[in-house]
């Protein structure tokens, strides 16, 4: 989800960069709209990428080590299995 209070302080930061010539020249009005649009535009771009919050991120990162961790100490114990198993392949049991 994005956070509209940092959307609105983008906005408001991208309409401090017009040119100086032309912000003297708009009306607060106009500066206002001016906003709005940054921030509409903003919002549909930033709708359209696959984001996800620091707070989600944060939890996938450490499903992620926990799964490492796991996996590693599974490796171990496949090779610990695997140097305790016989040199030679198990015979067929006879048929009686």
């Amino acid at each position: 989800m994005i956070d509209l209070a940092q959307l609105d302080e983008l906005a408001r930061r991208l309409s401090g960069l017009v040119p100086p010539g032309l912000r003297g020249h708009l009306s607060e009005e106009t500066r206002e709209e001016l906003q709005q649009n940054f921030k509409s535009v903003l919002q549909a771009g930033l709708g359209k990428l696959d984001l996800v919050t620091r707070e989600e991120f944060e939890v996938q990162r450490a499903v992620l080590a926990r799964t490492r961790e796991k996996l590693e100490a599974l490796e171990r114990d496949v090779a610990a299995l695997a140097g305790d198993a016989p040199a030679t392949p198990a015979r067929d049991t006879p048929q009686h």
